[in-house]
């Protein structure tokens, strides 16, 4: 079972799919095979290759929440904003400048679970993940603990698979770059998932 289908079965809320450069070869094809309603956030290193990414799943993709990692020129053309935790106070000020975005921060601890006019967190790594493999992960149960005292919605990710999702209960949904990609791989799965949750967490 694909890690779309997982998610869907055990109503795991919002999927969120991280590009990137090194394993993702085809970002298209894996935020095309999203359910609606789903997150994209457009991560690259090279400026040019992230806003022409952004560009292309504008264009080709319908129903997906678009957002720009750290690129606030490219955000204005998309849904919104993902900050890195160094920068995630940084809510604040884009929250007043654009109302209308999206806004979701990562986070690696506590403190980033408490972030302000961000609409969503991104907690990592809760699983031993390819991306860093020397970091510590967080490990399921203290990642639940943690999501318990959160002021804002949280998203599970690194190294979430199909075969792991089932031990991420409060969470608001999964976020995910090789197990999504593997699913747009295997199957171009479009099953309902729920919405990006309504409220926003303020101060």
């Amino acid at each position: 079972m694909n890690l779309a289908r997982a998610a869907a079965r055990l109503n795991a809320g919002l999927l969120a799919l991280m590009t990137d450069d090194d394993r993702l070869s085809d970002p298209l094809a894996a935020a095309c095979a999203l359910p609606k309603g789903s997150l994209v956030i457009i991560r690259s290193r090279d400026a040019k290759r992230r806003r022409a990414l952004g560009e292309a799943l504008r264009a080709q993709t319908h129903g997906l929440i678009l957002l720009a990692a750290d690129d606030p020129v490219l955000a204005d053309r998309l849904h919104g904003l993902h900050l890195p935790e160094i920068r995630a106070r940084d809510a604040a000020h884009w929250r007043v400048l654009r109302p209308h975005w999206v806004i979701t921060v990562a986070a690696h601890d506590p403190r980033g679970l408490h972030a302000p006019y961000a609409d969503a967190a991104l907690l990592s790594p809760v699983f031993a993940t390819k991306s860093h493999p020397q970091a510590k992960n967080l490990n399921p149960a203290r990642a639940r603990l943690m999501v318990q005292r959160a002021l804002l919605p949280v998203l599970a990710l690194g190294g979430v698979t199909a075969r792991n999702a089932a031990l991420l209960s409060g969470f608001s949904g999964i976020a995910a770059i090789g197990s999504l990609g593997a699913s747009a791989r295997k199957s171009g799965s479009r099953e309902a998932a729920s919405g990006f949750p309504s409220g926003r967490a303020t101060q």
